[in-house]
């Protein structure tokens, strides 16, 4: 499986960093898990600089595609240098949005006439592009799911990892980066907001 976790400038560490993490706890079954940028270097929201591992282009043919958040998402939304080089399909790819990537989903046409979900800071933003913001950690309809807030990040991973691999592999995966002493807990909780999405 090919994974892109698409990566802006000023995104949002937890978002890609947790999502890549967790998604990589696949990788002995031949999962490619690559943080995807539109330039060869980006610089998060922190001032943390990483560089790509794939350019934007990687998301066309990916299995799984999740849009991270960030400071600039708002801009990034109107860039058609940006939003042109991607061409997802929503009927052969699993794709997922954190927070203010939600925006990007939009402006994508990838949530037309679907509810979402967001962060408290992108809200209106989304309502803006007539979107219906749910107030709930995750959404998903068929291939395509919204998650709000940082912590958001491990929904979204499992989800992705549920659909593709089954339960067994999803919950493994949770537990594997759950807090010691909470791990059966976190387990079953986030299992029990995304087993209406499957």
């Amino acid at each position: 499986m090919d994974i892109a976790v698409l990566t802006f400038d000023g995104f949002n560490e937890l978002d890609s960093f947790i999502a890549s993490s967790i998604l990589n706890r696949m990788k002995q079954y031949g999962w490619n898990v690559q943080i995807t940028c539109p330039s060869g270097f980006v610089t998060s929201m922190n001032g943390v600089r990483i560089e790509a591992q794939q350019p934007l282009e990687f998301a066309n043919r990916a299995d799984a595609v999740l849009f991270g958040s960030g400071i600039f998402t708002r801009d990034i939304a109107k860039d058609q240098s940006i939003l042109s080089r991607l061409s997802l399909d929503p009927n052969t790819q699993i794709i997922g949005a954190q927070c203010s990537g939600t925006l990007l989903l939009s402006a994508l046409d990838l949530i037309n006439d679907v509810p979402a979900c967001t962060d408290l800071t992108t809200k209106p933003w989304v309502q803006e592009m007539g979107v219906e913001v749910l107030e709930q950690p995750f959404f998903a309809k068929g291939n395509v799911a919204t998650s709000g807030g940082c912590l958001s990040s491990q929904y979204l991973a499992a989800w992705v990892i549920w659909k593709l691999s089954g339960r067994d592999h999803a919950e493994k995966a949770i537990h594997y980066v759950a807090p010691v002493g909470e791990k059966e807990l976190t387990v079953e909780h986030c299992m029990s907001v995304l087993k209406n999405y499957i």
